[in-house]
């Protein structure tokens, strides 16, 4: 299992942005899927965004598509989601969740799916 760090969370105003980050402690991505999941207060925890380890597919919930980007920086050995036009709903803990992939352009969306979970980083959107 890798074991993973987000970092990046914090408070901004509706329509704002923000990036978080999900780093690999002591080893790389290399044939690991990575997802973004959330959960907010008094709700169940929802996927939000995936990437496959190469890059080249990712896919997002329809709550944020066409807002968030998910991404991956190899020279620094994280994968990345840039949260933009932010809404009061977007707040939450955001997770970052890792699976070994069995094809380069696979991606994961469920919950189940997953081994490696980082601890998480509060979201918060203010109206």
């Amino acid at each position: 299992q890798v074991q993973l760090v987000e970092s990046g969370g914090g408070l901004v105003q509706a329509g704002g942005s923000l990036r978080l980050s999900c780093a690999a402690s002591g080893r790389t991505f290399s044939n690991y899927a990575v997802s973004w999941f959330r959960q907010a207060p008094g709700k169940e925890r929802e996927f939000v965004a995936a990437i496959s380890w190469s890059g080249g597919s990712t896919y997002y919930a329809e709550s944020v598509e066409g807002r968030f980007i998910i991404s991956r920086d190899n020279a620094k050995n994280t994968r990345d989601l840039q949260m933009n036009s932010l809404k009061p709903e977007d707040t939450a803990v955001y997770y970052c969740a890792a699976k070994r992939a069995s094809f380069s352009h696979s991606y994961y969306y469920k919950e189940a799916d997953f081994g490696s979970w980082g601890q998480g980083t509060q979201v918060t959107v203010s109206s």
